[in-house]
């Protein structure tokens, strides 16, 4: 079973709730729209349902999902999710996610009922031997009839640095690194990942100087390579070479700054130890990286001893 890697939801679901702007060029791409980058996006409310997952250990475990991305563009309704690898259960998952869009979008009258279902792609953020082209759900009634209920999967590995800036598919900006995890996090030659990076540091510059993108988007965009980074690198001796080439992550606002405190103030009152806070911190604290982490956990950490 492949771990979980919360860093890749986290980056995905805070572009959403923060930049849902940028994913106007990626619904175009994925379902030849051709929408204006300043169209009106809705982001739907998807409220969790309960799923049984398995555990590392083989035993069950109940969790809520929530959909990565279900928006409204005019009548239209688009599902998009972020999936690390294909885990077997992604068909019935997409298919929950589109009843929930049922719920919200279905009309009827007496004796007939008419069920609308969103435009659907998955994103697979990594490539292996199991990861399927499409996704397909096919409903079957009882005389006999069925519906095939099919889209093509984005697989991040097919697209290249340039066509990712030429078409403004900034969303896959962050996790474009994935690629070289097995050299990145195994110390191995990283100046491939080096140059890709760079590549992207350079072109988004560009585009936020003439114009194309606002200080928060540039400033987030470099935090979520970041955040990905510092997932891959686990704290390995590329890390601080591989965030340097992005800027660093800037996280010096108040707001941050009181929200760390309160996360090693409340791990340090339940008593979990260092590393156990550091995780923490990282995962509530988008683009922070490790070592930027046990900086403040040594300073704030101190003062509240």
């Amino acid at each position: 079973m492949q771990k979980k890697t919360p860093d890749y939801d986290n980056v995905f679901k805070t572009m959403k709730m923060k930049h849902k702007r940028l994913f106007v060029s990626v619904i175009n791409d994925v379902f030849g729209r051709n929408y204006p980058k300043d169209v009106k996006v809705e982001i739907l409310p998807s409220e969790g349902y309960l799923t049984e997952n398995e555990t590392a250990d083989g035993s069950k475990e109940i969790e809520e999902q929530v959909s990565d991305f279900l928006i409204r563009i005019g009548s239209e309704i688009y599902l998009l999710e972020c999936q690390s690898y294909d885990d077997g259960s992604m068909a019935i998952r997409i298919a929950e996610y589109a009843f929930i869009v049922v719920r919200q979008f279905a009309t009827w009258d007496i004796g007939h009922a008419t069920i609308p279902m969103p435009r659907f792609s998955i994103i697979y953020v990594k490539r292996t031997d199991r990861t399927p082209k499409t996704t397909t759900i096919t409903f079957t009634f009882p005389d006999g009839q069925t519906v095939d209920y099919q889209s093509d999967n984005i697989i991040l590995a097919d697209f290249t640095k340039e066509k990712i800036v030429e078409k403004r598919l900034f969303p896959y900006i962050p996790f474009y690194i994935a690629r070289y995890e097995k050299e990145i996090a195994s110390e191995g030659d990283i100046e491939k990942a080096v140059e890709e990076l760079t590549y992207f540091r350079d072109e988004l510059v560009r585009l936020h100087q003439e114009g194309e993108l606002s200080d928060d988007e540039l400033i987030d965009l470099k935090g979520f390579v970041n955040t990905i980074i510092t997932h891959i690198t686990n704290g390995n001796k590329n890390e601080e070479r591989l965030v340097n080439i992005m800027g660093g992550t800037i996280i010096e606002t108040e707001s941050d700054k009181i929200k760390i405190r309160t996360i090693i103030e409340m791990g340090q009152e339940v008593g979990l130890d260092d590393s156990e806070i550091l995780k923490k911190l990282q995962e509530k604290i988008i683009g922070l990286p490790l070592k930027r982490a046990q900086t403040y956990l040594e300073q704030y950490g101190k003062q509240l001893v």
